[in-house]
């Protein structure tokens, strides 16, 4: 039995639970930063928010699919899949060790524009002139952001490169199962292969947090899941073109997050180089769109 459900057309409140869904997840790094400056290590951080994710999606859609809910149509991309997202995810919490989450969130958002690249030789997907452009202007703002040339620049920056790389990889293998895995497959085989892969290395280490950190350390994985399924849903209520900016308000979020929890406040090159990073990201977007509209002419694949 498949969990695929069809299209309905509920786009202001697709809009609202993408919003949830991004505070989701800005509560997903908060949790993890906190922790892993609390002395818990980032690897158990990371299977602690897998293990969670896990659960709570076991708990969601096992009583209503059953067996099915385990059942991959494509198990070695799943696992791919599934592995680029535990790497970017480890790659990204060892790196809130040492950075700002303002820091780490504004460099992810470059995802869109890698992604863009990406799907050039993985997908076939043909891309003009104009966005090429903004994914360069968008490599910039990223510049800006690190400041390889300053006093400013932490080599944990290229670990949230590294994360970029992989959750960038992570979204080209959810377009190559788009239609062939329903949302309950994918979201336990994601989560639960990640916490799998980590078990054997976690327990050696094993730190029990103390204190308020308990908060964090048991909704962490519950973050993880809600923001998942929060967002599967919301594009299931209203069109991927319109949800795609909604992303960007995580930056007005880790901001506040930043100041409330670590007393940290964003620095103008780091809002210089989002805001660089963001324009070429709504470029793109809008690119996309008029070309899935119909108003830009798009090019035919060459055949091969």
């Amino acid at each position: 039995m498949s969990d695929t459900k069809p299209r309905e057309d509920r786009t202001g409140a697709g809009v609202l639970l993408m919003a949830l869904a991004v505070t989701w997840f800005t509560c997903i790094d908060s949790s993890a930063k906190w922790l892993i400056l609390g002395g818990i290590p980032a690897l158990q951080v990371v299977f602690v928010r897998y293990l969670g994710h896990t659960l709570v999606a076991i708990a969601t859609f096992a009583p209503q699919e059953g067996l099915a809910a385990f059942r991959s149509n494509a198990p070695f991309k799943q696992l791919l899949r599934s592995l680029f997202l535990l790497g970017s995810t480890t790659l990204n919490f060892t790196a809130l060790q040492y950075l700002p989450i303002t820091v780490t969130t504004t460099i992810m958002f470059a995802g869109p524009i890698v992604v863009t690249l990406l799907a050039i030789p993985i997908l076939g997907e043909q891309v003009g002139l104009r966005r090429i452009v903004a994914v360069c202007v968008g490599f910039v703002g990223v510049l800006v952001v690190m400041q390889p040339w300053g006093a400013e620049f932490h080599p944990a920056m290229l670990l949230t490169l590294g994360a970029l790389c992989m959750a960038s990889m992570y979204f080209i293998m959810t377009r190559l199962l788009a239609g062939v895995e329903g949302n309950a497959v994918s979201q336990i085989w994601s989560a639960g292969i990640a916490a799998a892969a980590l078990f054997p290395f976690v327990l050696k280490g094993w730190t029990w947090p103390s204190g308020v950190d308990w908060i964090a350390f048991l909704l962490i994985g519950c973050f993880g899941a809600l923001g998942h399924i929060a967002a599967t849903t919301a594009h299931r209520w209203a069109d991927a073109s319109i949800l795609a900016p909604v992303i960007y308000i995580q930056l007005f979020l880790a901001a506040i997050a930043s100041i409330l929890l670590f007393d940290t406040w964003p620095t103008l090159w780091t809002l210089a180089g989002g805001s660089i990073i963001i324009a070429s990201g709504l470029y793109i977007w809008q690119r996309e769109r008029m070309v899935r509209k119909g108003g830009v002419r798009k090019p035919v694949p060459a055949t091969r």
